[in-house]
């Protein structure tokens, strides 16, 4: 879909999209309606019961010289912020699309009472329009019902403030851009994206960006210790890669910000197989590993004044007469042993070696890990909601801040010795799983942090309940959600610029 910011409406369409704020007086239409048909229209939405409220539309046909005008409301003025404009920018285009339309004029004035410039609301809703018009149909070859398929080919966006609004939206169509590539890398099927094709894929997309792109294959890795990550790939007959991305927007002057990934690109559970009913839906849990590659392109894309190293563990957990046993044990990068007791209890495994790596090679000044870890956090906040863990209160603050900011929830949850007790173990120095059901995402939480030495500021983000939607929220569609991606940036843009 393409977006531009313009003085007045375009001759290509006759659909007119304005606002309305919750308890509107009066629409703000500029000169383009008569007075005579605002009238008309503040009359019909009374009779409707139409209140303003956020992301409510109603559709009007045959008003003046417009096929049709479509009025979304702003909900209350005061709570305009940033991401309720944005999920507006989302129900525009929602409704949009739903009406077969192929271009629409968007009119942006000033809303009175509220802080936000007209070049702000501008390109906070075509940033919202644009993370909403994602869609991943590469695989279907013709459409049941061709009405499905949204026409919506060109939005414009009628402001003012054309250049202020356009320099606001760049940056985030940048971010949108790595979003629309994470989820396209977490929808692919596992036929498609395995360790070498993901590698591939990462190096492809981030190298014309200016990013550093090293892979390292098993012979590396086995030569480096790293037998924690390698184990869980020994089953397979895809080769287990580590991806390392080094972005220098700061010239390399300044220790790195590392973001570390689990890539398990396809999980059967290996020995400790899974349970056949859904595992289809295992294909997206490489989605950490699509999160970091995506935010380190959404950095570069907009030349963010930043140095972030990236790595990914890339795997994929099938069951052979080579995988993995249960009670098989281990020696990590790290020296530190483990005694595999589930061999679905791999991720940590993958991220134990990769997190080792990063430190020892690359001396950050903090990591951030993200992961599709554990079950047992879905059970604890479903999946609307990511688990935090962090041994730093002041950058758990800080994430938590920005996952506010974006609209990626996320909630702390506990760590102490008591839950770290729980992973020791009678043959190593380690077990891969807790005693008890109880606390899985925590005790998971706990074997990370002993890859993580001293104080060193660490957050550590579990998002198995929320990288896949199964139904369309304000700014996701179903499917991939790119789930902690537009939180990373939004921490990085506040925290670590300049």
């Amino acid at each position: 879909m393409q977006i531009d910011f313009i003085a007045t409406p375009h001759k290509d369409t006759t659909t007119l999209v304005i606002f309305a704020a919750e308890g509107f007086s009066a629409l703000h239409q500029g000169e383009y309606l008569s007075a005579a048909d605002v009238a008309q229209l503040e009359k019909s939405l009374k009779i409707n019961e139409f209140k303003g409220k956020k992301a409510e539309a109603q559709v009007f046909t045959a008003v003046g010289a417009y096929d049709r005008v479509v009025i979304i409301g702003l909900g209350k003025t005061e709570k305009l912020d940033a991401l309720t404009i944005a999920e507006v920018g989302g129900a525009v285009y929602k409704v949009l699309a739903g009406l077969n339309v192929t271009a629409a004029n968007v009119i942006v004035n000033t809303i009175e009472g509220n802080a936000n410039t007209d070049a702000e609301i501008a390109g906070r809703i075509a940033y919202g329009a644009k993370l909403r018009s994602y869609r991943f149909d590469k695989y279907k070859t013709k459409e049941k019902d061709d009405n499905k398929k949204p026409k919506l080919e060109k939005l414009h966006i009628v402001v003012k403030e054309i250049s202020a609004a356009q320099h606001y939206f760049e940056a985030k169509d940048a971010v949108a851009e790595a979003v629309f590539f994470a989820r396209d890398l977490q929808n692919e099927p596992a036929n498609v994206i395995y360790p070498a094709s993901l590698a591939k894929a990462a190096k492809n997309a981030l190298t014309p960006l200016g990013v550093s792109v090293k892979i390292l294959g098993e012979a590396e890795m086995k030569k480096l210790g790293m037998n924690a990550l390698l184990g869980v790939g020994q089953g397979s007959a895809h080769e287990s890669q580590l991806v390392i991305m080094e972005y220098t927007g700061k010239g390399g002057s300044d220790a790195p910000l590392a973001l570390v990934g689990k890539g398990v690109t396809f999980d059967t559970g290996g020995i400790s197989i899974k349970p056949s009913a859904n595992m289809e839906d295992m294909k997206w849990d490489m989605g950490g590993s699509a999160v970091v590659i995506g935010t380190i392109m959404a950095l570069a894309k907009r030349r963010a004044k930043v140095d972030v190293v990236g790595i990914v563990g890339l795997v994929e957990n099938m069951p052979s007469g080579t995988a993995q046993r249960p009670g098989d044990i281990v020696t990590s990068m790290s020296g530190q042993t483990i005694e595999v007791l589930n061999t679905d209890a791999e991720g940590r495994l993958v991220l134990a070696d990769a997190l080792w790596y990063c430190q020892k090679h690359h001396k950050p000044k903090a990591i951030i890990d993200l992961a599709t870890l554990t079950g047992a956090i879905v059970v604890a906040l479903g999946e609307s909601t990511a688990g935090l863990f962090s041994n730093n209160d002041a950058m758990a603050a800080q994430i938590e801040k920005a996952s506010k900011t974006v609209g990626e929830p996320v909630w702390r949850l506990p760590m102490n010795e008591t839950y770290d007790k729980d992973i020791d173990c009678d043959f190593a120095d380690m077990k891969n799983i807790g005693s008890g059901r109880g606390g899985g995402s925590i005790t998971a939480a706990q074997f990370l942090q002993r890859f993580i030495e001293g104080d060193l500021p660490w957050v550590h983000l579990d998002i198995a309940g929320v990288t896949w939607a199964k139904k369309d929220g304000a700014l996701v569609p179903k499917g991939a959600t790119a789930f902690g991606l537009r939180t990373v940036e939004q921490f990085i843009r506040e925290n670590f610029e300049g």
